[in-house]
């Protein structure tokens, strides 16, 4: 493995919500909580390399690491000279991830986390695992189920394609800057649903609509898309967060 001292460091980009992991225990246990039988491995962001190394260890030769910032992709490619054919320059949202079965791992920055995952779920066909860090808040978001305050829109649409694990929480002093929020590792993996038994871009449009109005029944929110004959359905007296992800697929086969 490549490591030369001498190389200056990255300098941390608020603009791109860069907080560099410096635990290396840390570090460790999330390139271990990633299953080593992908065709592919993506990393999103990878900073100073802190995940990159461990990466190297035993992923090299599927390793594709996506990085926006040109002094990082820069320290990377002094730093580690077996990265070479493996780095890329360039947006990890307009990422084309067709091809073999692919895992996507990485210190998530927090301003963009969401799109990642609305990302992971445009190629939820090849993307069958993916482990991230990102504020805790937003972990707990993910993989609460229905009853929670917290479960919202991404809840839904990630647990209809995948099993969602909290794995652990992280500390904000393991960050150089350090965040002002606590963050959390979760990990994605792919469930064997093949298609939804609904129309699938009608049901994205009930989920967003329901939730856009959480605190009223779906009668309300609803409103103006549901046809009169079936106003009186007994689902209606509900608010979205109470409704599992299969309710919100029988919703939608009650609309269509």
């Amino acid at each position: 493995m490549g490591n030369n001292n001498n190389i200056d460091l990255v300098r941390p980009k608020k603009a791109l919500g860069q907080h560099f992991l410096v635990d290396l225990n840390i570090a460790r246990n999330i390139v271990n909580a990633l299953s080593t039988d992908h065709d592919v491995v993506i990393e999103v962001g990878a900073g100073m390399g802190v995940l990159t190394q461990y990466l190297i260890e035993n992923q090299l030769d599927k390793l594709q690491v996506v990085e926006i910032d040109k002094e990082s992709v820069e320290f990377l490619k002094k730093k580690f000279p077996e990265l070479e054919g493996h780095l890329v320059l360039g947006d990890f949202l307009k990422y084309d991830m067709t091809g073999g079965d692919t895992a996507v791992i990485g210190n998530f920055p927090y301003n963009i986390s969401s799109q990642i995952f609305f990302q992971i779920l445009k190629y939820r066909n090849n993307v069958s695992e993916c482990v991230g860090m990102i504020q805790k808040e937003v972990a707990e978001r993910l993989a609460a189920g229905p009853g929670s305050k917290t479960y919202g829109i991404l809840s839904v649409l990630l647990q209809a394609w995948y099993d969602i694990e909290y794995l652990f929480t992280v500390n904000e002093n393991v960050f150089n800057p350090p965040p002002k929020v606590k963050s959390a590792v979760i990990r994605l993996k792919r469930n064997n649903v093949k298609e939804l038994e609904c129309d699938e871009k009608l049901f994205v449009t009930v989920v967003k609509q329901a939730f856009n109005q959480r605190r009223k029944t779906l009668r309300n929110s609803l409103r103006s898309m549901i046809p009169a004959e079936i106003i009186d359905n007994e689902i209606f007296n509900k608010r979205p967060e109470q409704l599992s992800v299969a309710e919100f697929v029988e919703l939608t086969r009650v609309f269509h």
